[in-house]
């Protein structure tokens, strides 16, 4: 299993996504929990990023929120940002 590092922009984007949306708070909880155990498990979409967020991955919570994402080692992945599609990327 994977250990979630939340990084203080992913804390930040995360607390105004949720407000915004709170519906969306249950499936983003559930799909940080799948993704700790598999984190290429094919309802995520994970996929790596290229151009400026070339060092980074990202997976989909829905059809218009992503969450990006790096690998720090083998056990630790640090979250850095969550929001629409258009806004993180």
């Amino acid at each position: 299993m994977i250990d979630l590092i939340w990084g203080s922009s992913f804390r930040r984007a995360y607390k105004k996504v949720t407000k915004s949306k709170p519906h969306l708070k249950d499936r983003i909880i559930n799909n940080l929990m799948l993704f700790a155990e598999n984190p290429f498990h094919p309802s995520l979409n994970t996929h790596k990023l290229s151009g400026k967020l070339r060092n980074l991955w990202a997976f989909s919570v829905d059809d218009d929120c992503r969450i990006v994402f790096s690998f720090d080692d083998d056990n630790n992945v640090l979250l850095t940002d969550i929001g629409k599609h258009d806004e993180v990327y």
